[in-house]
């Protein structure tokens, strides 16, 4: 059996919590933290409070600003499984196919072709997924 949470700061867990899941939506997050184990229940504390509570509601930068950051660093990573996450979550902070699209061909000069063709197979498998495949997005 998993150990409880035990957030050191649960304000700022429950914080981050409601982020998630507004951004990556709640079925995905909810089995995360349902599913974490003992070997990794500390990083979905860490995860949780601190990138979520914390960094993503810091007041510099709005969410959809946040998302066009990551899309970049995370195809600059090469990261496919995170990126699929922050497609999705780009799109429920408010970003169109048009700027995921210009965004990875932006991440295709100064971060290389091969990782931008990888994140735009990406983005197609969340768009058809989402069934918005072809339309407009907000």
């Amino acid at each position: 059996m998993t150990r409880a949470y035990a957030p050191k700061n649960p304000a700022l867990f429950e914080q981050g919590l409601a982020t998630r899941r507004s951004v990556l939506g709640p079925e995905y997050v909810d089995a995360s933290i349902k599913n974490a184990t003992d070997f990794n229940i500390d990083m979905q504390e860490l995860v949780t409070q601190y990138c979520w509570g914390d960094v993503w509601n810091r007041p510099g930068l709005e969410r959809k600003t946040r998302s066009f950051l990551n899309l970049a660093m995370i195809t600059a990573l090469n990261r496919p499984h995170e990126l699929k996450l922050h497609v999705r979550g780009a799109i429920n902070n408010g970003l169109t196919q048009d700027e995921i699209k210009e965004v990875f061909l932006q991440a295709a000069i100064y971060c290389g072709v091969p990782a931008a063709i990888d994140s735009f197979r990406v983005a197609a498998e969340v768009f058809k997924e989402m069934d918005i495949q072809g339309k407009t997005t907000p």
